[in-house]
């Protein structure tokens, strides 16, 4: 246990008891307890295995390669549509997780292996994912834009695409790209 994660489990929440009852499974698998994102986070050496995070409604254990796992159970959740390489293990409750810890300690033990075999998730590329014809057309446009744009990380792009796609109205789309264009051009991401 990493005293510099205690502050999480000892916080007042919903999931309290299911946070101790996870860290606990977790941390008999052998990983190294640290704090990432606010989050508890587990590692093999130098790399990220499992993160215990909380929402509303469930608390989560997150396999960061977790779609290199054998899932016979079909018990792993992918978020969202847009995540490529994270699954979940959902929980409503610590009984859920006393239940499958055998399950869970499975899991880990080949999320372990998957790093150890020096596995990687082959992730889709920017120029993959949906270009909005709205954005598209200030590209051809504004050479300018084009080329900041392609200067961006790949996962600055890529949420500026995702952002861009997700609105179902051209207006929105249109909006959406008019307010990102300085940001683009002064090599921000979205959030940044």
């Amino acid at each position: 246990m990493n005293p510099e994660v205690d502050f999480f489990f000892d916080k007042d929440s919903q999931w309290q008891q299911a946070y101790g009852q996870l860290r606990k499974v977790v941390l008999d698998c052998g990983l190294t307890e640290t704090l990432k994102w606010g989050n508890p986070c587990y590692m093999y050496g130098d790399s990220n295995i499992v993160l215990i995070h909380g929402f509303k409604e469930y608390c989560a254990l997150l396999f960061f390669k977790g779609v290199l796992l054998n899932d016979p159970d079909g018990i792993l959740i992918r978020q969202t549509k847009n995540v490529q390489a994270a699954r979940q293990l959902r929980f409503t409750n610590a009984r859920e997780i006393s239940k499958l810890a055998k399950t869970i300690k499975a899991y880990i033990y080949e999320a372990i292996e998957v790093e150890k075999a020096g596995l990687k998730v082959k992730l889709k590329k920017s120029s993959e994912f949906e270009m909005v014809k709205e954005f598209k057309t200030r590209l051809d446009k504004k050479p300018a834009l084009k080329k900041a744009f392609e200067a961006l990380t790949p996962g600055r792009q890529r949420a500026y695409l995702l952002y861009f796609s997700q609105a179902k109205q051209a207006k929105t789309r249109e909006e959406r790209v008019e307010k990102s264009i300085a940001q683009i051009l002064d090599g921000k991401g979205l959030n940044d």
